[in-house]
């Protein structure tokens, strides 16, 4: 048997969301997870989730508009 133990060390911490709808991207600063120190990963709990839902799919005023550069993998 091995001696390895499975251990995840979770932090809670605020962090930027993205994500691309309908070829625009949406960004989403300052959202509440709990992040794996090792792997960067972000957990997001049930209920923030779903504020993510709202805020993408219900029409808003956007904080602010940023352009960013896109490049393609060749």
């Amino acid at each position: 048997m091995s001696d390895f133990q499975w251990s995840e060390h979770l932090e809670e911490r605020k962090v930027t969301y993205t994500l691309e709808v309908n070829g625009q991207l949406m960004v989403i600063e300052n959202v509440p997870a709990r992040v794996n120190v090792e792997t960067g990963e972000p957990l997001f709990a049930p209920e923030t989730v779903e504020h993510l839902q709202k805020l993408l799919w219900e029409p808003q005023q956007p904080k602010r508009v940023i352009q960013v550069p896109v490049y393609e993998f060749v």
